[in-house]
């Protein structure tokens, strides 16, 4: 099997993972959100301290970036919080889709904070993702919108969160800045997981291991594929996810997108992936 072969079978095998999670977080049934959060960011802490002794790294960063890396695990954990909730309360597949809005932020805040200069595509394609979100949220006006908007907030954060790990992208290693933001996320959510804690029981304990087991795997299947590959090449494979957490909305819960949000989510993944060959093409010329 080639290199690139390889590398696309990791991107499947993170959408899998990714999409497994929240399968997770839904079986988890009634635990408290806190709970949630907490479980998936405990065994991501092993995970990522293991791999800063690999590494010889620092394990929590240098001084002058501390802030950077605080405003990361917070902005990290909030969106983590808001994604896992939405999967609680609307279709997995919407919820997915939502989230998967984060390459669009990311792009937007990288122009407004880091100066980076969007590329005539870019700025239709932007206006063209706005109005597609709009059509997975369909806004009601009222109490029953809330989730959809939450989802919608998870991937903005998740964004700004995006945005402070391409500013340490070259200040700190990458495992790190890992495990900094799930230490941070642990002790965030930690009293308010001791306060509710709900002792888990049956498929609730397994789902709970599941959610930290399968995001840990998700990352690190993404983390190999885009060492093996180049991001242009296999970035697009990302929205996997999205097909993965349909199957199982549709096979397990019997969910299914409605006409709306289909039109949405294939209007953001085309969009996606236009615009990672069309910058592809640019950057070869």
């Amino acid at each position: 099997m080639s290199t690139h072969s390889k590398a696309v079978l990791f991107m499947f095998a993170s959408g899998f993972s990714f999409a497994a999670m929240a399968v997770s977080v839904r079986f988890a049934g009634s635990i408290p959100l806190a709970e949630k959060v907490l479980f998936r960011n405990i065994i991501a802490i092993g995970v990522s301290f293991i791999l800063i002794k690999k590494a010889k790294a620092s394990v929590f960063g240098k001084k002058e970036n501390f802030i950077y890396l605080l405003g990361r695990a917070i902005f990290g954990t909030t969106a983590m919080a808001l994604y896992f909730w939405s999967i609680m309360k609307i279709p997995i597949a919407d919820a997915t889709m939502l989230n998967n809005l984060s390459p669009f932020v990311v792009t937007l805040l990288a122009w407004l904070f880091l100066k980076e200069k969007l590329s005539k595509m870019q700025i239709p394609a932007l206006v063209i993702v706005f109005f597609a979100s709009w059509l997975i949220i369909k806004p009601t006006f009222d109490l029953n919108m809330i989730p959809s908007v939450a989802g919608a907030f998870s991937a903005l954060l998740s964004g700004s969160a995006y945005i402070l790990v391409r500013y340490l992208g070259d200040k700190e290693n990458p495992a790190t800045v890992v495990f900094f933001f799930s230490l941070v996320s642990t002790l965030l959510v930690l009293p308010f997981a001791l306060i509710n804690f709900q002792m888990p029981r049956g498929i609730e304990l397994y789902a709970l291991i599941g959610i930290g087991v399968f995001a840990s795997g998700g990352q690190m299947a993404i983390t190999y594929a885009y060492k093996m590959a180049k991001a242009s090449e296999i970035s697009f494979f990302t929205y996997v996810n999205v097909l993965f957490s349909v199957f199982f909305g549709w096979v397990i819960w019997n969910e299914m997108p409605d006409l709306l949000s289909i039109i949405g989510g294939l209007i953001i993944i085309f969009s996606s992936i236009f615009l990672f060959r069309y910058n592809h093409n640019q950057s070869k010329k």
